[in-house]
């Protein structure tokens, strides 16, 4: 089965089960400052599960690309990647566990025809805050699952949120307990090094998970506790690569149709084998997919956030390339991947900008390749200076982005073994990096969306102000061509074809200012798409809304017509009136692209 048949499989079923198939959302969360990147389907959701009335109701289906950067590491096997497409069904407060479980079991069992006796599940063996989940185990042992193909596990297994356990989890967050399900692929031998005895969640590489199936019950709250919440929301999710690598009953993913072509290229180009450099491979393909879809929304590579990321991808996958074949390795086997990348998934997204990506990312390898020849002179350079082996390593990886696996085969060329002693210092030296890099991480991105709702409510609220501002003051040709929230700020890219003037800036912050002191209310409505269109409501995104939308309008619209400051297509979150925003200032106005201008604004 391929893998544009299972996603339409999927998305069918559901829709017969009563579901509406949403858009997908960006990889890049537009009002979510808590987080760098959509890492699942349920994250969009968020405001949903926790009440919300959604526009499309209560059953949602979709398939979500989904990008996971603390994954990155972790490629180099049959099953991870950062890059993947989840396939979701959602309850928001209406079927629970004794609908979802026969549903999916029904859609594995009976629509992808996969075998039975090859399907294990796990369920949530309880804790001091949550009981024993009995409910799903008799569930599925009603579905005729074997006892011994059932397992209990703890919270570190079978708990979602977005943050992990119930310990970690910040206030606001929601989660719950979950049941996986996963496939055996008995062709796989169980390596003992994993354990003795194989079993669900042994990382050998025998089972697989394809799915799992969120009971969404729970609120963190400030006192540290768990509360229910009002209604109860299932979030399942199934990685649409490894139910396609099971349904060939292929325990590597890399072997499905959403890789084949890519590994292919790669083989080709650098004159190598699958079998000969796979953990290479599996990296450079992974990873060119990811950046190929990050840059598609927007991301460019530098050194902050998401732009780091990519950054970070697009080194490895040179790293790598250059490991195989460091003459092969130019920007014709790049370019020749990223088209190998686009092909795959040109009947399931809209068109790519094939020109600006390859631009992008001939210009990144580059100014790698430069950074390389600087890291060789210093490695030389302290090699003669007889450094600490160790340390020095640790230096290029820091300073020069050096991987170790290239370090330690240009110490091979040079007739140089890296010993374990050099191994204990570069390795010393890199925990305390990553342990300040995360530390500094967890100071930006620290708490769920429900700790900064209220600052990022008032800046979500504020961009609508501003487009419209800007609208007014420049025309009607302004568009919003994108936006982004923290704690601290706004950023709006909008359609303007020059830099805006001083008068200009001032006209559009006094503007706003106006609109804010007016105590303008701020109203939505769940109605028809081409009904919200008719009546004048701003959408700058289409192919994401479904039939049933979501309109936020700021101003009076039931005293008479077109009395309204602000009305558009929107998803939320807002504030109940203008007065609570405070004072809007731009801080900043630049350029973000051929066409498109950039600015930054703050409310105190």
């Amino acid at each position: 089965m391929t893998s544009q048949e299972l996603r339409k499989k999927y998305i069918e079923f559901f829709v017969s089960k009563g579901h509406k198939e949403i858009p997908s959302a960006p990889l890049v969360p537009e009002n979510d400052p808590t987080t760098l990147f959509t890492s699942s389907g349920m994250q969009p959701l968020v405001p949903y599960l926790l009440g919300r009335a959604h526009p499309a109701g209560k059953r949602l289906v979709n398939s979500q690309p989904c990008f996971r950067a603390e994954d990155i590491e972790e490629v180099g096997d049959n099953r991870h990647t950062t890059f993947f497409e989840m396939l979701g069904n959602w309850s928001l407060g209406d079927y629970f566990k004794k609908e979802q479980l026969p549903w999916i079991w029904e859609f594995l069992t009976k629509e992808l025809g996969l075998a039975k006796e090859k399907l294990y599940v796990s369920v949530f063996e309880g804790n001091n805050d949550v009981p024993k989940d009995t409910e799903t185990y008799e569930i599925w042992k009603s579905l005729g699952l074997p006892e011994d193909h059932i397992y209990f596990y703890g919270a570190d297994k079978n708990w979602w949120s977005r943050s992990g356990s119930p310990d970690k989890m910040p206030a606001g967050e929601i989660g719950g307990p979950d049941s996986e399900i996963f496939y055996e692929f008995t062709q796989v031998e169980h390596d003992a090094k994993y354990g003795a005895k194989c079993r669900p969640n042994c990382d050998c590489g025998r089972f697989l998970e394809i799915g799992n199936s969120v009971f969404i019950q729970y609120l963190k709250r400030s006192d540290g506790k768990l509360k229910e919440l009002p209604e109860n929301n299932v979030d399942f999710g199934g990685g649409l690569e490894r139910l396609t690598a099971t349904t060939n009953n292929n325990p590597d993913i890399f072997g499905t149709d959403l890789y084949k072509p890519i590994v292919e290229k790669i083989c080709e180009g650098l004159g190598t084998s699958y079998e000969k450099n796979k953990q290479y491979i599996q990296v450079i393909a992974d990873h060119i997919k990811a950046s190929v879809f990050l840059m598609k929304d927007g991301v460019v590579p530098n050194n902050k956030l998401q732009g780091y990321v990519l950054r970070r991808l697009l080194r490895r996958v040179a790293t790598k390339a250059f490991l195989i074949d460091k003459q092969k390795s130019d920007s014709k086997f790049f370019r020749s991947l990223i088209k190998s990348v686009i092909d795959i998934y040109s009947e399931r997204f809209e068109e790519i900008n094939t020109a600006n990506i390859e631009e992008e990312v001939s210009l990144e390898i580059r100014k790698f390749r430069a950074t390389l020849e600087r890291g060789l002179q210093q490695l030389d350079k302290s090699i003669k200076d007889n450094e600490n082996l160790g340390l020095a390593v640790f230096n290029l990886f820091q300073s020069y982005g050096y991987p170790l696996e290239l370090t330690i085969e240009l110490l091979k060329e040079r007739g140089i073994k890296f010993t374990d002693f050099d191994m204990g210092q570069f390795e010393e030296g890199r925990k305390s990096h990553v342990e300040l890099s995360r530390t500094a991480s967890a100071g930006m991105f620290k708490g769920g969306l429900a700790d900064h709702s209220e600052v990022v409510t008032k800046y979500h609220t504020a961009t609508h102000l501003l487009h419209a501002a800007l609208r007014q003051i420049l025309g009607s040709h302004v568009e919003q061509k994108g936006s982004n929230l923290t704690v601290e700020r706004l950023r709006f890219d909008f359609s303007q074809p020059e830099k805006l003037k001083e008068e200009q800036l001032k006209q559009v912050e006094d503007l706003v200012n106006e609109k804010i002191k007016e105590n303008l209310p701020v109203s939505s409505e769940i109605i028809d798409k081409e009904e919200a269109l008719k009546s004048g409501a701003l959408a700058f995104f289409g192919d994401k809304y479904g039939d049933k939308v979501t309109v936020y309008t700021i101003g009076h619209p039931e005293r008479s017509e077109g009395s309204h400051f602000s009305r558009e297509i929107c998803g939320g979150p807002h504030v109940k009136n203008t007065s609570e925003l405070g004072k809007f200032t731009i801080t900043k106005e630049e350029s973000a692209g051929a066409g498109v201008r950039r600015i930054y604004a703050t409310l105190s």
